[in-house]
């Protein structure tokens, strides 16, 4: 066994484990850090897979915004951690008969996978100037050339939602100090710096 295999098969066990540890732990806290540990563990294994792009991404993304993110909203809400196990016996058969049937369903899948011997691949030649990028680079040109459209389009719905959801939720509150503009814009040195004399010995 190469160490790549090693470090394919560690990661792997890490990834289902983290994965189990997700829905088991009675505690949310515990449950999204198991699930940061998933996110960086299936990122190594994309690693080994030459997928740099998508490692930094997965860290980037989902462990350094989605799953950080719900650790402070879970941090912030006042869970009651006995209501919540108390529900749990309530909707445990149905849980389990849901995972009885993804777990007979991946069985049936993995059961019917069959792979045939012999089979001539036939590898297309590949440019040298396309073999000499990364997968990053060759991501970039793609992106920014062929779908440069697309990309602006999907950040301008992005920055529509932003929007959206902060006017949504803002909320007026009159105790509240606001920035006015005009008023910084005419503010003149008299109005802001007042010059006393003291005399020397006596205060103001």
């Amino acid at each position: 066994m190469e160490g790549t295999d090693l470090f394919f098969y560690l990661f792997s066990a890490l990834v289902i484990l983290s994965g189990l540890m997700v829905v088991s732990a009675r505690n949310p806290v515990h449950a999204v850090m198991f699930l940061i540990f998933a996110f960086i563990n299936a990122a190594g294994i994309f690693l080994l897979l030459g997928a740099e792009f998508l490692a930094m991404t997965l860290v980037i993304v989902y462990v350094g915004a989605v799953a950080v993110l719900f650790l402070f909203v879970v941090m912030m809400l006042d869970i009651d951690f006995a209501e919540m196990r108390a529900g749990y016996m309530k909707y445990f058969p149905i849980g389990a008969l849901i995972g009885f049937a993804v777990l007979a369903e991946l069985i049936a899948l993995f059961g019917a996978w069959k792979t045939k011997s012999g089979l001539n691949v036939v590898k297309a030649p590949m440019d040298p100037e396309l073999a000499a990028l990364t997968n990053t680079e060759a991501l970039g040109r793609v992106l920014f050339t062929e779908y440069v459209f697309y990309f602006e389009a999907v950040g301008i719905i992005l920055l529509t939602a932003m929007i959206g959801a902060i006017i949504l939720t803002h909320r007026k509150n009159d105790r509240a100090r606001r920035q006015n503009i005009a008023d910084q814009v005419a503010r003149t040195p008299e109005m802001s710096i007042e010059i006393r004399k003291v005399e020397t010995g006596k205060g103001i």
